[in-house]
């Protein structure tokens, strides 16, 4: 009969802790799909900048350097962006915050 009137009795806290931890199940799941899947993308779209780079400095020498140079840090940029919002999402989906 004490606890009658309270408002944060174990079962409150047993439904909110329930919904809660299935929230977080959920959402954890979607974020780490999501972020590897993210994070893969970014690593194709910087291995394939790199190699594109490479490709222009090996055919045109030295004239053509600079824009080989340019594709490949275009490419390993698109690749960190990737990692970025691969670790965001991924920690969104953990509901950590920063």
């Amino acid at each position: 009969m004490s606890n009658l009137f309270n408002s944060n009795n174990d079962t409150t806290k047993d439904a909110q802790s329930g919904a809660t931890g299935a929230a977080k199940t959920a959402t954890s799941t979607v974020g780490n799909t999501v972020g590897g899947l993210t994070n893969t993308l970014g690593g194709v779209v910087g291995a394939a900048g790199r190699g594109v780079g490479e490709t222009v400095d090996g055919a045109t020498g030295g004239a053509g350097r600079p824009v080989g140079d340019g594709v490949a840090n275009v490419g390993t940029g698109a690749e960190n962006a990737g990692q970025d919002v691969s670790k965001g999402v991924k920690d969104a989906g953990e509901w950590k915050s920063s």
